[in-house]
């Protein structure tokens, strides 16, 4: 019993001893009694003093604009080149179309021609009973007789006969002569059979394109455009019929040869050519349509051309904002990236900094809560939390604030969203003083023991 107690009596002497000396354990704290010595200003974290420590400027750090570009973000304009000139205006029509008629031609008799083909008819000689027949025998004895080249017939007996360019009746006359030169009877009569000399042609919109013979009679131009099927064109406004003459170009509108009967009743000439023309509609539509198929191909190929040089240009971006933004992670692994941070010290689950986050402001919650350090429920004293901030005035350059947030009160936490934190700020959180007296303890009971022990043996 003696024994024990002077244990307990060295133990007390020696921690009293320890203590006095200085080589127990010193835990950090900001200790408010030194506070003027040190220039330590403590000032308790309220709604009016959060505004107050907010009050200092500080502007967060911003990534590169590598990460806020995008590859997509091309200003360049690709596509189809400006278009030449359209060849056709669709809403372009003409007003209206001229009217240019012919001059009338003289009235002339049929002049005989190369290639028609003259009807000679003769009387036939014999008995009575013959003569009776002979007016039907003549019928069947005509002969033809084909204008040559040269302009003349040849009849057996008679010889060549020139006739081209003579009306009818001056080659009669001229046949009589021949047969009573050569002592042959001159009774005969002759007549044209096929008009091959003098033509007029009918093409364009009509329904069958044809060559037109002209007779004894004048061939006037609905004549000839019935001859042909008519005109098969439907936009009778910009239709007209064209007549071709003698080097010069007349021009007849549909519209109004058929309300004018003079236009319908124009004589034509040999050699006239009659074209029914729908120009304007049929060239013109089809060199519009032709345009605009050129155009759409064309349009078609730039843009297909355009995506294709797209995509190239996003690709070859986005390898260089991929690249841009790697290096840049791997400069702040490597610690080339100077950066904004917050410490965290005292009573936390581990000892560490806080990094600032680009474009935006932390609060001393986030740095309470997040990152991995957290505050140590266990040991850590709710009362005493403290961000300890210095003076950017180099006057002051000891200067410290100690901004006190008493966390014992819950509400009081929400103040901690609100206190922005600034770069080189140190949150400590203060311990507890069982965990500071249970922290002594461990430090000076092993060696209390054994020094006790001794002297106890002793």
């Amino acid at each position: 019993m003696h024994r024990h107690i002077s244990l307990i009596t060295y133990l007390s002497a020696a921690f009293i001893t320890l203590t006095g000396c200085g080589i127990v354990y010193h835990s950090p704290r900001v200790n408010p009694v030194l506070a003027s010595e040190d220039k330590v200003r403590v000032v308790t974290i309220t709604p009016e003093s959060v505004l107050t420590a907010n009050q200092s400027t500080y502007s967060p750090k911003t990534l590169p604009s590598a990460f806020f570009q995008t590859a997509g973000s091309s200003t360049a304009s690709y596509g189809a080149t400006a278009l030449p000139s359209p060849v056709v205006d669709p809403s372009y029509k003409p007003a209206s179309l001229a009217l240019r008629v012919p001059p009338t031609p003289s009235a002339s008799s049929y002049e005989i021609g190369v290639g028609d083909v003259l009807l000679l008819a003769t009387p036939q000689s014999g008995n009575t009973v013959e003569q009776l027949s002979g007016l039907l025998a003549a019928s069947n004895a005509r002969q033809g007789y084909t204008v040559q080249d040269d302009g003349a017939i040849a009849i057996p007996n008679v010889g060549r006969i020139n006739v081209a360019g003579m009306t009818l009746e001056d080659a009669e006359a001229v046949l009589f002569q021949a047969l009573v030169s050569r002592q042959i009877d001159p009774t005969f009569s002759l007549e044209i059979a096929e008009f091959n000399s003098r033509k007029v042609s009918i093409g364009g919109a009509v329904s069958s394109p044809t060559v037109v013979p002209i007779r004894l009679t004048p061939l006037y131009l609905d004549e000839a455009l019935a001859a042909a099927g008519g005109v098969s064109s439907r936009d009778l406004e910009y239709t007209s019929v064209r007549i071709y003459r003698d080097g010069s170009l007349y021009q007849i509108p549909l519209q109004q040869m058929y309300s004018d009967p003079n236009l319908q009743r124009i004589p034509l000439i040999n050699g006239d050519s009659v074209f029914v023309d729908t120009a304007y509609e049929l060239e013109k539509a089809q060199a519009y349509f032709e345009e605009q198929i050129t155009i759409a191909e064309y349009r078609q190929a730039a843009r297909t051309q355009a995506l294709n040089a797209l995509n190239s240009e996003i690709a070859i971006r986005r390898g260089d904002l991929t690249e841009a933004r790697e290096n840049y992670r791997a400069q702040i692994e490597l610690g080339a990236v100077d950066l904004d941070y917050v410490y965290l010290t005292g009573e936390v689950n581990q000892q560490s900094r806080f990094a600032l986050p680009y474009g935006h402001t932390a609060s001393l919650a986030d740095a309470l809560y997040g990152n991995g350090g957290g505050v140590s429920n266990a040991e850590a004293n709710a009362k005493e939390i403290y961000v300890l901030r210095g003076s950017n005035d180099p006057r002051e350059f000891g200067a410290l604030t100690a901004w006190k947030l008493d966390a014992r009160n819950a509400s009081n936490l929400h103040l901690a969203t609100r206190f922005e934190l600034r770069p080189n700020d140190v949150v400590f959180i203060a311990e507890q003083p069982i965990t500071r007296w249970n922290r002594v303890i461990s430090q000076i009971s092993p060696t209390l023991l054994v020094s006790a022990v001794n002297a106890s043996s002793n």
